[in-house]
């Protein structure tokens, strides 16, 4: 799994011109999954977005995580493009992105996960989704679990 992490003032989701899901202070999440992704990759991202100390506290340090602060809530937003390979030519390749079926179902226990930890909601697996944000910070973070998870 690749996760792009964005913290954020406000975040929202739309499909078809319609806001489908929005938080204020809180995670924007990139979400990438690939074929090798399982539920070691998503326990680990879990475990690691929720407790990412990334909000400052009232000595103005980044102490605090979406947990922490009021209201905390994440936007899980599913993004096949992270995996693009760009090597050669010019048009991107996908072909490390994970088979449909596979990404959604991972994407969906990822999403079942978070829930438990924090506020979380999502858009929609494969639409065309238009993201609007307010980045806080700026604060942006990358995660690959496949650094952690299968070393």
């Amino acid at each position: 799994m690749k996760l792009v992490i964005q913290r954020v003032k406000q975040a929202s989701c739309r499909v078809d011109d319609r806001i489908i899901s929005e938080i204020q202070q809180g995670l924007l999440l990139f979400v990438g999954i690939e074929d090798a992704d399982t539920d070691a990759d998503v326990a680990y991202a879990v475990r690691k977005v929720s407790h990412l100390r990334i909000f400052s506290d009232d000595a103005d340090k980044m102490n605090l995580s979406v947990k922490d602060i009021a209201n905390g809530a994440i936007l899980s937003i599913s993004q096949f493009t992270l995996f693009a390979e760009t090597k050669k030519g010019n048009r991107p390749s996908f072909t490390k992105a994970g088979n449909p079926e596979h990404a959604k179902a991972l994407y969906d226990k990822f999403n079942q996960a978070l829930q438990a930890e924090v506020q979380t909601v999502t858009g929609i697996f494969g639409a065309d989704m238009k993201i609007a944000l307010e980045n806080d910070g700026p604060v942006t973070l990358i995660i690959d679990t496949r650094e952690v998870v299968s070393s």
